[in-house]
């Protein structure tokens, strides 16, 4: 039997999940014959689990209310200087169910595309908002393979101001969350599922093949 008693993973700064509702849907998403359709949508409801555990810490404050029966004091956000950075162009997919818990926060948009000669990721867009210094950074992108792309985004951001940023990812390879935790140890990792290893193209493996092309039908 599976225990999922425990929610997650902690392993310094990287979270990996194993609650049951996030289990099921990506295994759901893995398969092959999975419609663009459900797949955006699966990629949507998995954004807002990962999405619940990754504001956990977000600061609240006491502020006094009148309810239908009387005044009292409750929780609230303290402010919601909040920023979600997907990274072009899957990262696109988990923005609605990120959004869906904090319809306020500011969204920014980072591109890399990988050098066919270097192999290296290349910078081509950054978008961010203008107060990115102030503000807590969800990066989001589906996958975290070699890691290159993540660290490149986050350095972009990083140069922009940004000091406080968690990464979100739904599948990770071992040799991605090295690369992205040294190259960043002071950035919070939020995983759905961490696999074994990738191939000799730099692909998750079992994974779920390009989350781009799965999202937007263009395989």
């Amino acid at each position: 039997m599976v225990d999922n008693t425990k929610g997650r993973m902690d392993m310094g700064r990287v979270y990996v999940f194993d609650h049951p509702l996030i289990q099921h849907k990506v295994a759901l998403m893995r398969k092959k014959d999975t419609t663009v359709k459900e797949f955006r949508e699966l990629a949507t409801e998995v954004a807002m689990l990962m999405g619940f555990e990754a504001t956990r810490n977000l600061p609240l404050k006491e502020v006094e209310i009148e309810t239908p029966m009387c005044r009292t004091k409750v929780n609230m956000l303290d402010g919601e200087d909040i920023a979600i950075v997907p990274i072009l162009r899957a990262g696109l997919g988990f923005v609605e169910g990120m959004l869906a818990l904090v319809p306020n926060a500011k969204v920014g948009f980072v591109g890399m595309y990988r050098d066919p000669d270097s192999h290296e990721p290349v910078e081509y867009y950054c978008k961010l908002p203008k107060d990115i210094d102030r503000r807590e950074v969800f990066v989001l992108d589906p996958m975290l393979a070699t890691g290159g792309s993540a660290v490149a985004a986050i350095d972009a951001i990083k140069k922009r101001g940004a000091k406080k940023i968690s990464f979100l990812c739904l599948i990770a390879a071992p040799e991605g969350i090295k690369t992205l935790t040294e190259a960043h140890p002071d950035v919070n990792v939020f995983i759905a599922a961490m696999d074994e290893k990738l191939n000799e193209n730099a692909y998750i493996l079992p994974g779920l093949g390009d989350a781009g092309d799965r999202l937007y039908g263009t395989k």
